[in-house]
């Protein structure tokens, strides 16, 4: 047997009753929400929303919660290598709804099969993430190419960005149709319940996509919120839990956290991508302080944090490898270590707890 949770740890996790993954409204709410300290920042947020933030919080310091990320391609394979090479499947989830020509990559005419498997895979336990490398709404879907004048990497002049976020222009209402189309397939998930940890426009600090680099209220601030707005009063999504996923630090063309971070009242989780300076910096506390509390994560690695990296960091609540990088970026041994580790949690982990 890999590991044996405490019973206090047990205990602790026993406040959530199962539906659907397992994690859904607790008969005490109130009490473990302690005056909204855990509640999402959407006031007519789900149940299952609201139970599964209250999860990550209540096992918060009790151990890293395992992810692996995949490509609408790929479907579940990555999820699934990670159980070839370990034994044991992650327990967080991790997709993208795309922007690519149809059979490619990132391909949109994957954006259903998305959808099923975190239906399938939240069946199974599996805590949901869901992202959105989105085109520019100054081009149309899809592109061919990563890189580019016409693609997620092209830049929106000061002009064109300003007409962006001025309600009712051409470039305004091509956003909304974007945005939209993705909102049709997060709704099939909040009619089956699901709760969805949502990472929106992410490495907002880099430069490298089109929402990038842009500091301040009328920057990326502004974005973020307008699709806040437009999901959560527009299209009434109360099952998202919302991300403020930024890039590590020390990286090239990096600007700082808080120039970037939207707002205590539109952020449920702080979450940083790690592809460069293995763990060492001080993202993890510039983040807790920024967000004064609310759950960390990394929400994007490379390399797998090692039991040290762990150890620095006891309240990370997740890290989800992405792609190829699983075995890219780490051997074997190292996956194993990881994943058999005490310190981390499982899938099969997960539903042992929640029963």
């Amino acid at each position: 047997m890999k590991k044996i949770f405490s019973t206090a740890m047990a205990i602790a996790l026993a406040v959530l009753c199962a539906t659907g993954f397992g994690i859904a409204s607790c008969k005490n709410e109130t009490q473990s929400l302690k005056n909204g300290a855990y509640a999402p920042v959407n006031k007519n947020a789900s149940p299952e929303a609201k139970a599964l933030l209250a999860f990550l919080y209540q096992q918060r310091g009790k151990g890293l919660l395992t992810g692996q990320h995949s490509y609408p391609l790929y479907s579940d394979v990555f999820t699934e290598r990670v159980e070839n090479l370990t034994g044991e499947h992650p327990a967080v989830y991790g997709q993208d709804f795309g922007y690519s020509k149809m059979g490619s990559l990132d391909g949109i005419n994957f954006r259903q099969r998305v959808v099923d498997n975190a239906i399938k895979w939240y069946q199974k336990g599996a805590i949901i993430t869901l992202m959105w490398h989105s085109v520019p709404p100054t081009q149309d879907e899809f592109f061919t190419e990563w890189q580019g004048d016409q693609c997620i990497q092209s830049k929106l002049t000061d002009e064109q960005w300003k007409e962006l976020l001025t309600d009712g222009t051409e470039l305004n209402n091509r956003w909304k149709t974007q945005v939209d189309v993705v909102a049709f397939f997060l709704k099939q998930l909040q009619y089956q319940n699901i709760p969805v940890i949502w990472r929106p426009y992410h490495e907002m600090n880099g430069s490298w996509f089109w929402w990038g680099q842009r500091p301040g209220k009328g920057g990326y601030e502004a974005l973020y919120r307008m699709l806040y707005d437009r999901l959560t009063n527009y299209h009434k999504l109360n099952n998202l839990l919302w991300v403020f996923n930024a890039n590590e630090l020390g990286s090239s063309n990096v600007g700082d956290y808080k120039d970037f971070y939207p707002g205590d009242d539109v952020v449920d989780i702080l979450a940083t991508d790690i592809y460069h300076s293995e763990f060492k910096g001080n993202d993890y506390e510039l983040l807790a302080e920024l967000g004064k509390g609310k759950i960390v994560a990394w929400g994007e690695v490379g390399k797998m944090p090692t039991e040290d990296d762990v150890k620095k960091h006891p309240n990370m609540s997740w890290f989800m490898t992405w792609c190829e990088f699983l075995e890219k970026d780490n051997t074997w041994q190292e996956a194993n270590d990881i994943y058999k580790s005490n310190l981390t949690i499982t899938l099969d982990e997960l539903n042992k707890i929640r029963k």
